[in-house]
């Protein structure tokens, strides 16, 4: 055992004052899962919908990247800052705050703010919400069953993604749109008062058929602000872990970014927490990539509408389901480092995919194949990533760092993108390079991995 894990291991949290159950897993897991699961469903539902809203408007393709790109930045900006929030209230009702802010935002959209600045509004909530969870569930959870728990919480997470998708397709879909419900609600303006979301756009210039749109596509938002609703009350059947934490840095804007600063820098000096936070970054940076990528490609390539699409950009998600599942029961936390080989055919099947593909059903289990993958690959890292994480440092402090780094790989991952899309570069040759350069990066990791092993023995 390092220096520094005897360090964390008496300066760490106080125990639990609550029991946790015989599994590991702690007392109102079930709870934590349906109000985080609800939370992130609704936020996948409303990109969709909002998707939607700028094609409505005649927004240019390469804002849609621009939505996620302002939901995510609240996640950089505020990391040195939300890990001591977290750590210092209680999580559960730090969890509920942040969860109305999401709702705050869906319902500005609704009234009518610009897309980006209520996209913003989402992701400052969501900022905070990711550290009190995964404290939370850090806290709570006895380090035999973390991999078990991961599993359990990146499958809620990911199925969020996959039935947000879903959800959303659901809500832009033609024939919801022009439903008798959706017409009835429209004709009673129950949901009035559309504003302009755009700078250069007039809605009294719009065509009818777009001006028509934007008061069905708000009724679709409404029923996204109903999901954000439904899991607010989920939230009070979690149980605090009890954990209590000694103050880090002060209080003081600048001592806190000193003190995230070096905790960000012990962790990437670590062997295990910088390799695992390493792969984590760049996985889910070209995870968001693709998210848009896919859709872009379902509609201009393989002739789909946005519905479809987003129906089948929810097949990598069912895929990392899958996936997360089977490691979470088959693989322990020390083994986890081999799953990381598994980025070279991952890397393999973005190449090949989109220069063989040209129809949908083709593209159906290329894309399972390619969730199922980054599921085995993403959970066992992301464990041992918050266990060396809690060891080093407090547990709101380690997701800190990891949100900090891993949403700043999706703020450059989706900044390049939109830098391509916006200099008409084919979606195509896109997700090649997004291929090339995963299966370069995990090479160079593995060879890394290998020399550390060497030098050490």
């Amino acid at each position: 055992m390092t220096m520094a894990e005897q360090r964390a291991l008496t300066d760490g949290p106080h125990p639990p004052a609550r029991p946790v159950r015989a599994s590991g897993l702690p007392r109102g897991f079930v709870w934590l899962i349906a109000a985080q699961f609800l939370s992130a469903l609704a936020d996948n539902a409303l990109l969709i919908v909002t998707m939607a809203w700028l094609l409505a408007l005649g927004a240019p393709a390469w804002w849609a990247p621009l939505l996620k790109f302002s939901f995510t930045l609240s996640y950089v900006l505020l990391a040195p800052f939300v890990g001591a929030l977290a750590d210092r209230v209680c999580k559960r009702r730090l969890m509920v705050a942040m969860n109305a802010l999401k709702l705050l935002g869906a319902l500005a959209l609704l009234a009518g703010l610009h897309p980006l600045a209520a996209f913003a509004l989402v992701g400052l909530g969501a900022s905070a919400y990711a550290p009190a969870k995964y404290g939370l569930l850090t806290e709570s959870t006895a380090p035999a069953a973390l991999v078990a728990a991961n599993g359990w919480v990146e499958s809620a997470v990911v199925l969020s993604v996959l039935l947000g998708v879903v959800l959303g397709g659901a809500l832009v879909a033609p024939a919801w749109l022009q439903s008798s419900w959706v017409q009835a609600v429209v004709a009673g303006e129950w949901l009035a008062g559309l504003g302009t979301c755009l700078p250069s756009v007039s809605l009294s210039a719009m065509p009818t058929d777009s001006l028509s749109t934007l008061r069905t596509l708000q009724v679709s938002l409404g029923c996204v602000v109903a999901v954000y609703v439904l899991a607010a009350f989920c939230h009070w059947g979690i149980r605090p872990s009890g954990a209590t934490y000694a103050r880090r840095g002060g209080a003081s804007p600048r001592r806190l970014w000193i003190d995230f600063r070096a905790a960000n820098r012990q962790l990437w000096q670590d062997r295990s927490g910088g390799l695992s936070l390493a792969v984590t970054s760049v996985f889910w940076g070209l995870s968001a990539l693709m998210q848009f990528a896919v859709l872009l490609w379902a509609t201009g390539v393989l002739a789909l509408g946005l519905d479809q699409a987003a129906y089948l950009q929810g097949t990598v998600a069912g895929g990392v389901v899958v996936g997360a599942v089977w490691v979470a029961t088959r693989l322990r936390l020390r083994h986890a480092l081999r799953v990381l080989a598994l980025g070279l055919p991952m890397g393999a099947l973005l190449v090949l995919g989109p220069l063989m593909i040209a129809d949908w059903r083709w593209a159906l289990p290329v894309l399972l194949a390619l969730g199922a993958l980054g599921g085995v690959m993403v959970v066992p890292m992301n464990a041992l990533l918050q266990h060396r994480g809690h060891r080093l440092l407090s547990a709101g402090q380690s997701i800190a760092v990891q949100g900090f780094n891993e949403n700043l790989g999706v703020l450059i991952a989706l900044a390049l993108y939109a830098g391509l899309i916006a200099l008409q570069v084919p979606v195509q040759a896109v997700m090649v390079l997004t291929g090339l350069s995963l299966a370069g990066f995990v090479g160079l990791m593995m060879s890394r991995r290998r020399r550390g092993a060497v030098a050490a023995s």
